[in-house]
């Protein structure tokens, strides 16, 4: 209602009530001395509620934050009636007052008017007792009302039985609140097909995931875990909440690295979330032999390890490959309650086994190796060693071609390089400088000045074991210790910021540097990287 109209109705309810006092019999106006009203009177029905409003949250105010269920208000209530008002004739004076008698509803009378002077004066002491803070009123946001009715039993209408058989929760919900918040929950509760149970069951879901996806639609907040963030992920998805999945989405991301790849790999296909998929092959191609390495690649299921072993830009060794789906065999077995043996591996790697490309691997690898195996037949065997030594190679059902993997990229850091007769010698000292990113990147290796026999603007790579995952937007040291008793070339004209297709890189002097390489000139001219 308009603020105008509020005043407007406050006024007109002013005006009657006067008009009510003018109105009285001239017996009761003139009467001197009025008789006190009862000490109690019954309150008007708006006045009943607040009164009951009061006693009530003042029983209870302490419970409902801990989410437990309000206690039996009625012990709490004391006292049901309130003293409205009194009226009393003050002492001396001899003129006359003018007062307000009881109205055939009951109500709580109007004050009465001033008196001129010389009037004896009428007192209106109000006694109402001061309402407690409920807690409708000390939590002044809806938000922050919501959050409070979270798991809380308090006008919850619906209740939900959480998990599997024997670790399951009884939760309590508020089904507006849920239905807000979710199609499916709306449908649920108020579409044609509406649930009628008191208590639903809901096996698929973690409790701890149905708690935090309640908390977000109840409050906005997520509070999410590395053990329970594929869990949350599943009950977004099933009760069609986007924000919270692309929250799940965006953490996963952000933990990503090679011994969860696999797993996130799978989980994704399974969510249908494109972008993770895509990050996940990211760090796979690029740390291909430690993510095939991983406990989480044991987990994956059979679809996705196919998928993984047909990765043309699988960074990988071949007899890496090889051990991998070995491992994962062993693992499937158990998981199907089959006895370990090559027998039974062989039958849950089905077609698996011939994606492995075992004629690329060396004649060394393959005998030490798959060879050796028992996991291949005698026939098998016998032409893949003819493939590696006879000139008339027999037809094999593995792969022969190589996969592609992924080709390094270089950030070059100097404009120009230099060689003096006197300067930068490898003096077994640290030549060190930092870098960051602003995409994730992994670094492969260093690109080096080698000696001044060398050619000036020749650099050699030093290659990682494994390439190194950088996270973006934070300072990262490379290092490297060289020793010998030649000269070295050196960078000139360093940049502190290098655009390298779609990765910036930036550069800053370490202090880890002893040998006196820096920003503007010294070693480590170039990074070697995947992206």
């Amino acid at each position: 209602m308009p603020t105008a109209d509020c005043r407007l109705l406050h006024h007109g309810r002013i005006m009657r009530c006067l008009s009510c006092l003018l109105l009285l019999p001239d017996t009761l106006r003139k009467s001197k001395k009025l008789g006190a009203l009862p000490a109690k009177l019954p309150l008007p029905p708006y006045d009943k509620h607040r009164k009951m409003a009061a006693e009530l949250c003042a029983a209870n105010n302490g419970n409902l934050a801990s989410g437990t269920t309000v206690a039996d208000a009625d012990k709490a209530v004391t006292n049901k009636e309130a003293t409205a008002a009194t009226v009393s004739q003050a002492a001396g004076g001899g003129g006359h007052g003018e007062g307000g008698g009881e109205s055939d509803g009951g109500s709580v009378p109007a004050a009465v008017p001033a008196t001129g002077p010389g009037d004896d004066q009428h007192n209106v002491t109000n006694t109402t007792t001061t309402e407690p803070d409920s807690w409708q009123s000390s939590h002044p946001t809806l938000r922050e009302r919501n959050a409070l009715m979270f798991n809380n039993e308090l006008m919850a209408d619906v209740h939900f039985i959480v998990g599997p058989p024997g670790g399951s929760q009884r939760v309590p919900a508020h089904k507006y609140v849920l239905a807000v918040g979710s199609s499916v929950f709306c449908a649920m509760f108020y579409g044609d097909l509406a649930e009628e149970e008191a208590d639903i069951r809901i096996p698929d879901v973690e409790p701890t995931a149905f708690l935090i996806l309640l908390k977000y639609m109840y409050s906005d907040e997520i509070e999410l875990e590395a053990d329970t963030v594929l869990a949350t992920l599943y009950a977004a998805k099933k009760y069609i909440v986007p924000a919270l999945a692309r929250t799940c989405v965006n953490f996963l991301e952000t933990s990503l690295e090679a011994k969860n790849a696999c797993v996130l790999l799978s989980q994704s296909r399974l969510f249908e979330e494109p972008e993770l998929t895509q990050r996940c092959w990211e760090v796979i191609d690029a740390q291909a032999e430690l993510a095939l390495r991983s406990e989480g690649f044991c987990e994956i299921d059979a679809q996705t390890l196919e998928i993984i072993l047909r990765r043309e830009t699988l960074n990988a060794k071949e007899a890496a490959v090889f051990e991998a789906i070995m491992s994962w065999a062993a693992a499937e077995c158990q998981r199907r309650g089959l006895a370990p043996g090559t027998r039974n591996q062989r039958q849950v790697l089905g077609k698996a086994l011939f994606l492995v490309r075992i004629p690329t691997m060396s004649l060394e690898e393959f005998a030490n190796g798959a060879a050796q195996s028992d996991i291949l037949t005698l026939e098998e065997t016998r032409n893949l060693f003819l493939w590696y030594t006879a000139t008339n190679k027999p037809r094999l059902d593995f792969p022969t071609s190589a996969r592609t993997g992924l080709v390094p990229q270089r950030c070059h850091r100097f404009q120009s390089s230099a060689y003096r007769s006197n300067q930068w010698r490898y003096r077994g000292r640290c030549d060190s400088i930092q870098f960051a990113v602003d995409k994730r990147i992994f670094v492969s290796g260093l690109g080096l000045y080698g000696s001044s026999g060398g050619k000036a603007d020749g650099t050699f790579p030093v290659w990682f074991e494994h390439p190194v995952q950088i996270e973006p937007d934070a300072f990262y040291t490379a290092s490297v210790i060289l020793d010998g008793n030649e000269l070295s070339y050196f960078g000139q004209e360093g940049m502190t910021e290098v655009q390298c297709g779609r990765v910036t890189f930036q550069f800053q002097c370490s202090s880890d540097s002893t040998n006196g390489t820096g920003v503007q000139g010294g070693q480590i001219p170039e990074l070697v990287f995947y992206a």
